[in-house]
């Protein structure tokens, strides 16, 4: 039997925010265990909470940025439960009238494209975090509550997606369009975007849905898909079997790519969910929510519009370019300086790109600027270098951080453009070459490609190739 895949995402994200949503202790990460916490995110008795205005702001344009409807009344809930890393024994959320509903996400997977709906986004608190035999302490665990109270949002897909690598570019998407709007740092290494994965199997036809397993706190987009790819495999061989699907909860081990099982989830929790009491009711005018969507900038799928009706470049280019907003800003400074867009482009998706991957570097950290890149491209226009000289070039550029003209009289570097110089190169191959030279009379014409690469060899690579053809095909005709 033929089975679908259905996969939802909820993703929890960390607003980027200088102070916690309920009090006025730091955010930054990186501190001292439960150095960064006070008496209200530490739940003491008799603490109450006050709501961080910014953290709303910051969710308001979360929502407009994936066309959600922003409710004009929010609530903020308790949900009680117990865990080690939540001190007051209940988390501040939102359930019933969340801020926001009914928004949408488009991604583009090859050929097809979709619209996947999210169902809501909710703001709440962030736990503390358990550590697990750190360092010499194997075998206990400690609980830092440095995390807990940081303000959250949880944006719930709807279950429209459809394989692994839907997941993942919808997940890509989603954080470019936080990015953009620069409600997060979505930095998954850190903690601030974390994944949970709900998958389940039907087969083809079948309206209702098979039971499914959840994968948590998956914090990199490849194990996104590998995780949600093993849970396809696992789940599609126990239904072969003629056994069920257990639900459960489930974590992904990264070193053997395997899932492994957390705990049976045969029946729903019970959180006993009631209205914060410490929390007044959020009133969202329309003035205000009118205010916040002036402040969502160009996104990614506008701009990514704008750069193939602007620029003249395939969609596929510019889906690359607008990754990420300091991308596109390096494209479109490079283009300012040197208006060639295509070029740039290709310099960009390769050469830059791939030293940036093999350095694991973002590009904002890039030691080639874009005026050093364009300097590079206007010294192949003019002939000083050729294409070839410039991928040479710009490897010194980006291990040195040097400006290409200096690299290029370093090395002695410039293109041999002076004809009579490249004439005598093709004089001294041609009498080197006399059999070459007697198959190309016989008509071998396709040889004349041996012939220019005896003469870059010559030239160690400096004869400006464009003349070197030229004058070859001049110089065979007369012989």
């Amino acid at each position: 039997m033929k089975y679908e895949t259905v996969i939802g995402l909820e993703v929890h994200v960390q607003l980027k925010t200088q102070t916690k949503i309920f009090c006025s202790c730091s955010t930054e990460f990186g501190q001292p265990p439960n150095e960064n916490t006070c008496p209200i995110c530490l739940g003491m008795p008799g603490v109450l909470p006050v709501l961080n205005k910014q953290a709303v702001k910051f969710a308001m344009q979360a929502c407009l940025a994936t066309h959600c409807k922003i409710n004009p009344v929010n609530v903020f809930d308790r949900k009680n439960y117990f865990y080690p890393d939540l001190p007051k024994g209940y988390q501040i959320t939102q359930l019933n009238l969340p801020i926001g509903e009914h928004g949408h996400i488009n991604i583009e997977v090859g050929d097809v494209k979709k619209r996947i709906g999210i169902t809501r986004i909710h703001m709440e608190e962030d736990a503390g975090k358990l550590m697990h035999g750190e360092n010499e302490d194997q075998g206990k665990s400690y609980v830092d509550l440095n995390r807990t109270g940081i303000p959250l949002v949880e944006i719930v897909s709807e279950p429209e997606l459809r394989s692994p690598e839907e997941a993942r570019e919808y997940l890509g998407q989603l954080k470019a369009i936080l990015e953009y709007t620069a409600v997060s740092d979505c930095n998954m290494e850190e903690g601030s975007l974390r994944c949970d994965a709900n998958i389940s199997l039907r087969p083809y036809g079948q309206e209702e849905f098979g039971t499914r397993t959840e994968l948590k706190n998956l914090n990199s987009f490849r194990f996104v898909q590998k995780a949600i790819e093993y849970e396809v495999e696992r789940q599609t061989q126990v239904l072969e079997q003629g056994d069920k699907v257990i639900q459960e909860t489930r974590l992904y081990d990264s070193d053997k790519g395997v899932t492994r099982s957390m705990r049976s989830k045969e029946e729903a929790h019970d959180y006993r969910y009631f209205p914060e009491p410490d929390l007044v009711r959020l009133m969202m005018d329309e003035a205000w929510i009118e205010r916040i969507r002036k402040t969502i900038p160009e996104l990614p799928e506008q701009k990514r519009q704008r750069f193939v009706a602007e620029h003249d470049i395939p969609e596929y280019d510019a889906g690359v370019l607008t990754t990420s907003q300091s991308m596109a800003n390096y494209y479109e400074e490079c283009v300012a300086l040197h208006p060639k867009p295509k070029i740039i482009s290709n310099w960009i998706m390769g050469d830059l790109s791939h030293e940036l991957k093999n350095d694991d570097r973002e590009i904002q950290d890039c030691p080639v600027t874009p005026v050093s890149l364009t300097d590079l491209l206007k010294l192949i226009d003019k002939g000083t270098i050729s294409g070839k000289m410039a991928k040479t070039v710009f490897e010194e550029m980006y291990q040195s951080g040097k400006p290409p003209e200096e690299i290029v009289k370093q090395k002695g570097l410039t293109q041999i453009s002076d004809s009579s110089a490249i004439e005598k190169i093709i004089d001294d191959v041609l009498t080197a070459s006399p059999q070459q030279l007697e198959s190309y009379r016989n008509g071998k014409e396709t040889i004349i490609g041996y012939f220019v690469g005896q003469v870059m060899k010559a030239s160690k690579g400096q004869a400006n190739p464009k003349m070197v053809n030229q004058l070859l095909k001049e110089k065979l005709t007369k012989n």
